[in-house]
């Protein structure tokens, strides 16, 4: 048999005069072999859960790449850094709050404190040095695209010197979150207040509640929080509800705290952890038809919140007023650990209705009364506009800012039409309150990435959603949406605020759905612009496998086919090991169904 001469060192040609970026980098390419991976500069606005993990993702992945993280607090993990108010803590079960690939073992409950969770996301960052990425206390004020060097250029203020900086990329992704830039009520005359005014989002843990009128504005997930919280320590505490919610332990699992014994269970017996964290993730999953008008599981969770509500809080009065006739999940619905049992204890007052004005002593409410309090905290939440918190300006000179004033409207949740090499976390439409949300954003990293690498290893300028696919989208997602709960006439954050407006923050589909829906690439939905020929990702003709000597450069000569599957079907039925479950019951969120979540250690 014949030598061939493998293997040599492989001599790329000189480049020619540099004009233009476009056409260096496909001279650059026509140089180096197919698919030859060019430097990529990511700039990313905030290092809270989803920073931080495209900081891993990228890390993992990538090679050819630098990454800028700006992060305007002086911490990393975002909102769990943020949020200190007393009783602060995630409603969704703690062992299903990580990574799916990142499990903790040592939560002290099922419903973790905002403490153990920055602990979490911290000592994530630390573990992989993630902070090597990150530029603490600097806050982006304004991002423009550059023509001339098809990228952003990024201005951030350093908010320890007041000094700006500029900073240039290739691509811009904004992790700002949604349930971070927080507001105060619009009530007027809030400033006039003489007392001691707090924002949960805001918490000034030097304030003492003890012996103290306390008032409560505002009955979402963090009011409902603060309230058995602080209810004991105060001599007396009243709460200023506007409308009704549903409140219930509804992911199926009742607050605990896990033994001894449990504890050592998932640190020792990794499959013992395992088998719980799927068996809520399974429930978690299970829940979208709670969201779906009319089906079985709504209606049965219906029945049974109202009997747990009127169980709880045991007041005819308050049974009329806090029981909403909107459909159950209208709202983000919240497990309300003691808080409607607290709505009657003697040192609560429940004032239901709105609050006209605020004056130096207290609250004046449509009731004509005026509750005079020493200390006022506001539970009245976040902007859930989805506006970029800095201007953004595209190459036409638009503001994405003012493009979403009115309705945001997102291609997949994901990218905005016309505002190129341009990706977000959490954007408009995505199933940020459909179930498991970190999955969601483990996914959305992962598309992020693979259009990085498309970026990086084909001679593409810029890429963003065509805006006839971004309509589509949008009228696809109102059609679906008249189905769901969402659409009833309750306020929610899931239509920014109002009762009767487009839903902007759901997916239409369960998370699962939208796993699937952005498992691969729609380049078509794309409007690509290339730096020279398209074509010249073909390089010199030689393969990135004949350029590693350690390769097996017969790699697809074997035995039988083991190759990957070529049909979306038998490739999913692979990934989801379908046929390994061999019955599974309908899952509804009954009084007998909430312990089969939990598993029996």
């Amino acid at each position: 048999m014949a030598d061939f001469p493998v293997r040599d060192a492989i001599k790329l040609p000189t480049l020619g005069k540099r004009k233009s970026r476009a056409d260096e980098d496909s001279q650059r390419r026509m140089g180096g072999p197919i698919h030859q991976e060019r430097h990529v500069k990511v700039i990313c606005v905030g290092a809270g859960a989803s920073g931080l993990l495209l900081a891993y993702k990228m890390q993992r992945h990538f090679e050819n790449f630098e990454l800028t993280i700006y992060e305007k607090n002086s911490e990393v993990s975002g909102t769990w850094w943020e949020n200190k108010y007393p009783g602060c803590a995630c409603d969704v079960p703690s062992h299903n709050y990580t990574w799916s690939f990142e499990p903790k073992k040592d939560w002290s409950a099922v419903y973790a404190g905002s403490g153990e969770i920055f602990e979490y996301f911290n000592s994530f960052a630390e573990k992989y040095r993630l902070q090597q990425y990150v530029k603490t206390s600097h806050q982006v004020v304004a991002s423009n695209w550059d023509e001339q060097h098809s990228g952003w250029i990024v201005t951030a203020k350093d908010l320890k010197t007041g000094l700006e900086v500029q900073d240039k990329c290739d691509i811009l992704i904004n992790a700002g979150g949604i349930l971070n830039n927080w507001r105060w009520p619009a009530i007027p005359g809030l400033h006039d207040y003489k007392g001691t005014l707090l924002h949960t989002a805001n918490w000034d843990d030097k304030v003492s509640l003890e012996g103290k009128h306390v008032g409560l504005i505002g009955n979402g997930s963090s009011g409902i929080q603060v309230l058995p919280t602080v209810q004991p320590k105060v001599s007396h505490i009243t709460t200023f509800i506007r409308e009704p919610t549903w409140v219930s332990p509804v992911q199926g699992l009742e607050q605990h705290v896990f033994t001894p014994q449990e504890r050592n269970d998932f640190a020792q017996k990794p499959e013992i952890l395992t088998d719980y964290r799927k068996k809520i993730e399974t429930g978690l999953n299970g829940q979208f038809g709670l969201f779906l008008k009319d089906t079985t599981v709504n209606n049965a969770t219906h029945d049974y919140m109202v009997q747990q509500m009127k169980e709880k809080i045991n007041d005819e009065r308050l049974i009329s007023k806090l029981i909403p006739e909107w459909s159950v999940g209208c709202r983000r619905l919240t497990p309300g650990v003691n808080y409607l049992e607290t709505l009657t204890k003697p040192n609560v007052t429940v004032v239901y209705g709105e609050i006209e004005k605020i004056t130096e002593r207290g609250c004046v409410c449509d009731d004509g009364n005026e509750y005079p309090i020493d200390v006022l905290i506001c539970a009245t939440g976040f902007d859930t506009t989805f506006k970029p918190r800095f201007p953004l300006i595209n190459p036409s000179g638009k503001n994405l800012q003012d493009e979403w004033a009115k309705e945001p409207k997102s291609y997949l949740g994901i990218a905005a039409a016309d505002f190129p090499n341009y990706l977000i976390f959490l954007g408009p439409n995505c199933p940020i309150g459909n179930g498991p949300v970190l999955s969601a954003i483990e996914l959305q990293a992962d598309y992020m990435c693979k259009l990085i690498d498309h970026w990086q290893t084909h001679n593409i300028k810029t890429f963003s959603p065509k805006m006839e696919a971004v309509n589509d989208f949008i009228a696809h997602k109102n059609e679906f949406m008249k189905r769901t709960v969402w659409q009833d006439p309750c306020r929610s954050w899931y239509k920014s605020g109002e009762i009767n407006a487009p839903i902007t923050a759901l997916w239409p589909g369960s998370t699962l759905h939208y796993i699937e829906a952005l498992s691969d690439l729609r380049m078509e939905d794309y409007n690509v612009e290339y730096a020279g020929n398209r074509f010249s990702w073909l390089g010199n003709g030689y393969s990135q496998t004949e350029l590693d000597p350690t390769a097996d450069w017969a790699y697809y000569i074997r035995e039988y086919d083991d190759g990957e599957w070529l049909s979306r079907s038998k490739r999913r039925k692979d990934l989801t090991k379908s046929g390994t479950i061999k019955s599974r019951e309908a899952v509804s969120f009954t009084g007998k169904d909430a312990d089969s979540s939990q598993s029996k250690l």
